[in-house]
């Protein structure tokens, strides 16, 4: 994609900078996530669950909503968002050593989906202004219009979808 800058922006926050994501951008570091992990829109890809893995799920996030399906930059920006909280949880509450990430598009739907070999289900909690923690599936539930967990023989798969407009 030409154009496309770095996407790590300081931001300031409490006297002390801290980086914010934007998906605008980073086109060549995401297009080489599919090198290290392979497409997630063809097939689940498996991620070792640590945090590094959260930048690893924006980029190929990116990389599929934004230039292989060719969406808005600020649905790819929500869809980046909320991959990135699904991928946290899965990263801090289930103990797995790795956790799979699919990504589906059908006429007007796009669908994320992590998988992890836990059965303990995720909890949406009241978010207040103050709080520091536990906004995730808050996020996923304001800015998808549906999501779910979906139980498994051996663990469960934590999804979100979004309305697209098709071309």
């Amino acid at each position: 994609m030409a154009g496309l800058e770095g996407t790590e922006q300081p931001r300031q926050r409490g006297g002390t900078a801290a980086v914010r994501w934007s998906p605008v951008a980073e086109g060549e570091p995401a297009l080489k996530s599919f090198d290290l992990f392979g497409n997630p829109a063809l097939g689940e890809v498996r991620l070792p669950s640590r945090p590094q893995s959260a930048v690893a799920a924006r980029r190929l996030t990116q990389a599929v909503v934004l230039c292989q399906w060719g969406l808005s930059a600020q649905l790819t920006e929500h869809a980046v968002l909320l991959v990135s909280e699904l991928v946290g949880n899965a990263v801090r509450h289930t103990g797995a050593r790795f956790f799979g990430l699919r990504m589906l598009r059908r006429r007007g739907w796009l669908r994320m989906e992590v998988r992890d070999p836990s059965r303990g289900l995720p909890c949406l909690m009241p978010v207040h202004e103050m709080d520091t923690s536990g906004r995730g599936l808050f996020l996923v539930d304001k800015l998808s219009d549906r999501w779910g967990v979906d139980l498994l023989a051996r663990g469960k798969t934590t999804w979100f979808e979004m309305r697209v407009a098709d071309r």
